[in-house]
């Protein structure tokens, strides 16, 4: 018989269809080829794809059942957790507003103490009868506690007099007291006369007020 014909007579005697047993077989065959194994999708792939249906159908309005209330709280969880994180990683929003530098200079002497720790020194300079001192520092803290709330800027130019009137259009009913206390200041820091308990207890009610006082324009310059 020639090859030709063998080849007819095998074709012939194959089945065209294959029973069930010989098609699970061919099927497992196929599949067990290592093509197939590696295109089936892993864990994290189910994972991730599970993830995307339930979000997609939380936008879509695709959740049946129960899905609904469970969704929005899970939603809601998941956002208070992202806040908090933020807080604890970054902080709390902090103010814009813009702070004076400490190193500013105050009536000409460079000072990088806060309105309070030149408080705290004027009071100790008072305690020991020190009224020179006392009165300057006192006078100082009145013009850092303004700056620090951002009320009448002190820039390295300023003069005790130019300070006195920047803050009187912020605190108009406080003007004359400005005024004396900027004298008081200029008198022994200048002109070398001897302070006195009054002026310093004057300087120091005049302080205490403006820091309780609501200012009548915020931003002098």
């Amino acid at each position: 018989m020639t090859a030709p014909a063998i080849l007819t007579h095998v074709l012939a005697a194959a089945p065209l269809s294959p029973d069930r047993d010989a098609a699970r077989e061919w099927a497992e065959r196929e599949l067990s080829d290592p093509r197939y194994a590696a295109a089936e999708p892993n864990l994290l792939d189910r994972a991730a794809r599970a993830v995307v249906e339930f979000v997609g159908g939380l936008f879509n309005g695709q959740l049946t059942g129960d899905w609904g209330p469970v969704a929005a709280i899970v939603v809601a969880v998941i956002v208070a957790v992202l806040i908090v994180a933020g807080l604890l990683v970054w902080g709390r929003p902090r103010r814009s507003a813009r702070l004076p530098a400490l190193t500013t200079p105050l009536f000409g002497d460079a000072d990088a103490r806060t309105a309070a720790d030149l408080r705290r020194d004027a009071a100790a300079a008072a305690s020991a009868g020190e009224w020179n001192d006392a009165i300057v520092l006192r006078f100082r803290a009145l013009a850092r506690g303004l700056a620090e709330r951002t009320l009448v800027e002190v820039s390295a130019g300023t003069t005790v007099h130019g300070f006195a009137r920047r803050a009187a259009l912020v605190f108009p009913a406080e003007s004359q007291r400005m005024d004396a206390a900027a004298a008081a200041f200029d008198d022994v820091r200048y002109l070398r006369r001897p302070g006195s308990e009054t002026a310093y207890r004057a300087i120091s009610a005049l302080d205490d007020d403006l820091a309780r006082a609501r200012p009548a324009l915020a931003g002098v310059s």
